[in-house]
């Protein structure tokens, strides 16, 4: 998947927030292995560090799949601790399907940040329809 991603550049749809937060961290992964700095973990704030390099996609997924090829692995084990807020630019999501969320979650932060202050007058349109808000809910399909 990493070498597909680093080399195509077509639309990556995301399903569900947990996707989101998966695909993304790679981009980050790929960039801290690229400053030598992965030790497995994913912090925080790291999106959002003044140190982080700025990196292409192509290049921080690059990084990522020599960084594994050169241990002889082809799968990757991480954690990843990234919240997702305004503010944050993504990477290698273009569009996500996700459920509605509740206000104040850090799910909401991670739509907002994808869609911007739009975000209100879709979840104002939600409320005033009835729609099922949370994991059993109805979903949504937003785009960059």
């Amino acid at each position: 998947l990493i070498k597909e991603l680093a080399r195509e550049e077509k639309p990556v749809i995301a399903v569900g927030t947990t996707s989101v937060r998966t695909l993304e961290s790679l981009y980050h992964i790929g960039c801290m292995t690229a400053s030598g700095e992965w030790d497995g973990e994913l912090p925080q704030w790291y999106p959002y560090s003044a140190t982080h390099p700025s990196l292409t996609v192509k290049e921080a997924l690059g990084s990522l799949a020599e960084y594994l090829s050169s241990r002889g692995r082809k799968t990757l084990t991480a954690t990843t601790r990234i919240i997702i807020a305004p503010g944050y630019k993504y990477r290698i999501v273009s569009g996500m399907v996700t459920n509605f969320h509740q206000p104040q979650s850090t799910l909401l932060l991670l739509v907002s940040a994808f869609i911007g202050p739009q975000w209100r007058d879709i979840y104002d349109h939600a409320l005033a329809e009835n729609y099922r808000f949370l994991s059993y809910g109805d979903a949504c399909l937003f785009f960059k």
